[in-house]
């Protein structure tokens, strides 16, 4: 390990003096240079008001609340700390159609990753559950499933068309499988 000497100390401050020097120098090169010269492109057209900017968040409405429906997350109206029901055991599976031409040839530009599944399979483990105890209410980005022994609110990782749906309860397996359609932005990234 080396030590700090006193005259590594002072070719620092050598090389802090001559640096500042340059500075110097260059600030009264600016100031012999026309005002013209010193312009940019940001000076094209009028000149700007510089006005304070304020981010939305601090923004303070006139009413008296906490926060507003935009910043609720779809599907936390049905939360329920105080509910004991425990959490029943469930996969989220993504389906998606492939033919011979797009494993073959690849013509109509389906890769195998998430963002060109057309499916969404839903299953969720029941057991001691009948079909007509099971309540379910599906929206475009939260599933919400209930029966007397079991509680599940899921939060779905892609929007779904909720009219498009079906479910099914497989009584020998004490299962439900939820299958939903997904809701794909068309735009340059999504183009399946």
């Amino acid at each position: 390990m080396e030590s700090f000497s006193v005259s590594s100390a002072q070719n620092i401050e050598a090389l802090s003096a001559l640096l500042s020097n340059q500075q110097d120098d260059e600030d009264e090169e600016l100031e012999n240079v026309s005002a013209t010269a010193r312009l940019g492109p940001g000076d094209i057209g009028p000149q700007r008001k510089k006005e304070k900017e304020v981010s939305n968040a601090y923004l303070k409405k006139n009413s008296k609340d906490i926060w507003s429906e935009e910043e609720v997350t779809e599907g936390s109206q049905y939360d329920d700390l105080s509910d004991p029901r425990p959490l029943p055991e469930y996969d989220i599976i993504l389906q998606q159609s492939v033919g011979t031409e797009d494993v073959f040839i690849g013509l109509s530009g389906k890769d195998p990753s998430s963002m060109c599944c057309e499916a969404m399979l839903v299953k969720v483990k029941l057991p001691g559950t009948k079909a007509t105890d099971v309540v379910l209410d599906v929206k475009e980005k939260f599933l919400d499933l209930r029966a007397p022994k079991y509680k599940l609110g899921l939060h779905l990782p892609y929007p779904i068309h909720s009219d498009k749906g079906k479910a099914q309860f497989f009584s020998e397996r004490e299962e439900l499988e939820v299958t939903l359609m997904v809701k794909h932005s068309l735009d340059f990234i999504n183009r399946c």
